[in-house]
């Protein structure tokens, strides 16, 4: 593979190992599964251990398969480097442990994964202050921030609702105040979006869903694009100022979130997500098919109360979409009219597994305001414009007429 040639999304993905020597010839890197890596000079040892040298000084901290994938992530979001974690939630979560202090202010998007939420909750106790807007509208980041804000934190597609962030002008306020821009690229992937392009300055992956796409590995990751300079960066530590001013944030992001929160990728994990995030762009494909089928079928159905889904024409973001992405994704949600019961609904689906995960292959289905909203509480859900009746799907790579009508026969009660 020629490394100075431009090539396609998968073609880059599945070659890209072999930019480095893998051992043996192997097209995949091996799963590298020792936690200690010895030197036989000592002071070689030291000089990996103080970043004068690149090498591994314990597993917590990295890993030969690991940094395989993350060179992998890194390919995938045309960005400068890569950390990964063991699931996509720490990933958020070193967001606060390396870069956030006491006293500091966040503007987050409102409409957010449910886990995300209660993470910026807990992360508010322990003294900084977040601000939860709606970010569909940049008007509302720009009134929010205060002198203190350090982060402006997004996702592209909301789960479960599918608002979409107007990502595009928050990226151009935050380049005009200098600060950092987090876009959380799980719902579309980088297969369909580059947070790059609108001035994101770390991406956010969870590695678990579209990257790997199984279901059989948990993972996370953040991705430095390169375009936030760091050096304007209040928080960073005099002792991760050794390099160039560019390696900044990952250093102490990898050092006071990884290494000492150690909330590691195990190397079976990211061998998975590895060989899995190959036949990502195949998948997706499919998936955004089969969600935009789905949903024009249930749109159309007068037992259907309301479709959520970026990709119809009905959706507010419609516009924006496809502007930005290159398709509108493999989640959407709905409300079945009064009378229809969902849980019944969705125990007449014949496909459709009630299980919680996203960017499986299968066709997942959850009723949200019972599951994984539960915890918010019915005030905070009514907030999020999350009914009672809502029903969250992530849709899979079954035959769309298969799909299509299983969610059609599940509504003849």
């Amino acid at each position: 593979m020629n490394d100075k040639k431009k090539y396609g999304f998968t073609t880059t993905t599945l070659h890209g190992d072999r930019q480095k020597p893998i051992e043996h010839g192997s097209l995949h890197k091996p799963i590298h599964t020792s936690v200690t890596f010895g030197y036989n000079d000592a002071r070689e040892l030291a000089t990996v251990f103080q970043g004068k040298q690149p090498g591994y000084r314990y597993g917590r901290q990295g890993n030969p398969t690991v940094s395989a994938l993350e060179d992998k992530i890194t390919r995938m979001e045309e960005g400068v480097s890569t950390i990964c974690f063991a699931t996509g939630m720490a990933a958020i979560g070193a967001l606060a442990q390396a870069l956030l202090r006491a006293g500091d202010h966040v503007v987050s998007s409102a409409f957010l994964f449910g886990n995300t939420n209660s993470l910026w909750q807990t992360v508010a106790l322990q003294g900084v202050d977040i601000a939860m807007v709606d970010a569909t509208d940049v008007a509302n980041i720009e009134a929010a921030m205060t002198a203190k804000t350090k982060i402006v934190f997004v996702e592209t597609i909301a789960n479960p609702r599918t608002q979409v962030a107007d990502l595009e002008r928050i990226g151009k306020l935050c380049a005009e105040r200098g600060i950092l821009y987090v876009v959380d690229n799980t719902m579309t992937s980088p297969y369909l979006f580059k947070p790059k392009k609108v001035g994101a300055g770390l991406v956010v992956n969870s590695l678990t869903k579209s990257i790997a796409g199984h279901g059989n590995a948990l993972g996370g990751a953040l991705t430095d694009t390169g375009v936030f300079d760091w050096a304007a960066y209040g928080n960073i530590l005099d002792t991760y100022k050794k390099n160039a001013s560019a390696n900044w944030g990952m250093t102490q992001i990898r050092a006071k979130a990884l290494r000492d929160f150690g909330a590691s990728l195990g190397p079976e994990a990211a061998h998975h997500i590895a060989v899995g995030s190959e036949t990502m762009a195949l998948r997706m494909e499919r998936e955004c098919a089969n969600a935009l089928a789905v949903t024009k079928m249930l749109e159309a159905d007068d037992r259907v109360a309301a479709v959520y889904y970026p990709g119809l024409a009905s959706h507010p973001q419609h516009a924006l979409c496809t502007q930005l992405f290159g398709a509108y994704g493999s989640l959407f949600s709905f409300e079945l009219k009064d009378g229809i019961d969902c849980f019944d609904y969705l125990n007449r689906l014949q496909l459709g597994v009630s299980a919680s995960n996203l960017g499986d292959t299968r066709t997942l289905v959850i009723p949200v305001s019972h599951t994984i909203f539960y915890e918010m509480g019915p005030e905070r859900r009514a907030s999020m414009g999350i009914a009672e009746s809502l029903i969250r799907v992530s849709v899979g790579i079954e035959d769309t007429a298969d799909l299509v009508e299983d969610f059609r026969q599940a509504l003849d009660v």
